[in-house]
């Protein structure tokens, strides 16, 4: 085999980096600190910390089409858009397929990764690992850093006073699982995040009353869309990727938010962004408010030992539960090279850092796409590997 390549993270981005090395002749051992595969799309009834962590009820926000690996089809009688469970099926199936398995290595922590004295010649990396308390160094040529960003819960409880009286329960989306607990419940979701939409839709059907609170409202879009078709295989085309670099954003902007507001006007659901940002997929979010089991409010400014009080004068008493969908802050500790700092990391093509000598670290899925992640992943994967395999002799941060 050729350079040895360290692949951290077994999920969604470290699976493709896998069969990337030995695509490219390249010599993998990706290590995994949980005992399977799967990463985020893994439900466990209890979160594991450090570990990403879904609710049961979660369906993917990208169709099959868009989202399954250039070289590997999702079967066809999978639904269109599936069900985690379906997604984790998948992964399953790419690994066997491409017999991956024998490359992980399970229930292996990375605790470092540092640059070996001779890095500026040799590119190559000192890493240290622990399985079942046992710690160990070994040298690689090249690093592939593929550990997501939904694993440490942002729970900004500074910018909620008096949190700290409440006397219901609150907990970060991170933690909750099912709705049978907060049964006949009243319950405040902080947050209009995918997230966020997705679990006060569910409660609706379980507790008294759900109020969202957000602070900058969002675009909601819809999975199905003209005629029965998943959204994201009409509207994430060549065709319309070749407009966004013809006509002017704004315009195309304008025309997109015209089509939003033709199923609802976000205005009249207290729903339309003060900014343009990131939409929420949500399909059944409308229904419910329209219908009264989802209330929106502005943004919480107080809690009381029993009520929230919002920036519009506005008091909703006998609060019950408070969930925060805040959203994750990421970080990678065990490589100092990887700075992040409020809560970004400076990567070329979101991918390389361009201060390192050598161009032997890649790190894999960090973005937050309008789309699915696994094939730009998968293409991060194909770059990555060319590079360290010295197949991509002309690589510079000049080629745009």
């Amino acid at each position: 085999m050729g350079k040895k390549v360290a692949v951290i993270g077994a999920g969604a981005s470290g699976l493709p980096a896998i069969k990337a090395c030995l695509d490219e002749g390249l010599d993998p051992t990706c290590f995994e600190r949980s005992d399977d595969i799967g990463g985020l799309w893994r439900f466990k009834k209890d979160p594991e910390e450090s570990r990403a962590s879904i609710y049961n009820s979660v369906i993917i926000n990208t169709s099959k089409e868009m989202m399954c690996y250039s070289d590997y089809p999702i079967p066809e009688d999978y639904p269109n858009y599936m069900h985690n469970s379906k997604v984790l099926e998948y992964f399953y199936q790419y690994m066997n397929h491409f017999q991956l398995k024998k490359y992980i290595k399970f229930k292996t922590s990375v605790c470092s990764v540092k640059k070996r004295p001779d890095f500026a010649t040799t590119g190559q990396w000192d890493v240290t690992t622990e399985h079942n308390g046992k710690q160990e160094t070994h040298v690689f040529d090249a690093i592939l850093v593929c550990v997501g960003h939904h694993t440490s819960p942002n729970l900004p409880l500074h910018s909620f006073p008096g949190i700290e009286k409440f006397k219901g329960r609150y907990l970060h989306s991170r933690d909750y699982k099912n709705p049978e607990e907060f049964q006949g419940k009243r319950v405040v979701i902080i947050g209009i995040g995918n997230s966020g939409g997705d679990i006060a839709v569910e409660l609706s059907r379980t507790a008294s009353q759900v109020f969202l609170s957000t602070r900058r409202g969002s675009w909601i879009l819809n999975r199905v869309s003209d005629y029965g078709y998943p959204a994201d295989m009409l509207f994430i085309t060549r065709f319309n990727n070749t407009m966004k670099h013809v006509i002017p954003s704004s315009l195309l902007n304008t025309i997109a938010e015209s089509k939003l507001n033709q199923r609802f006007d976000h205005a009249n659901f207290g729903l339309k962004p003060q900014h343009r940002q990131h939409p929420m997929v949500n399909d059944d979010l409308p229904n419910r408010i329209i219908a009264g089991t989802v209330l929106v409010k502005s943004n919480v400014v107080k809690f009381t030992e029993t009520d929230a009080i919002f920036d519009d004068d506005t008091v909703e008493k006998n609060i019950d539960a408070v969930i925060f969908a805040t959203g994750y802050s990421f970080s990678f500790p065990f490589c100092e090279e990887l700075k992040v700092q409020n809560n970004k990391v400076s990567l070329y093509k979101y991918t390389f850092l361009p201060e390192l000598e050598k161009q032997t670290l890649a790190v894999i899925g960090l973005i937050q796409p309008l789309g699915a992640i696994m094939p730009i992943s998968e293409l991060q994967c194909r770059l990555a590997t060319r590079v360290f395999a010295g197949k991509e002799t002309e690589f510079s941060y000049s080629k745009i």
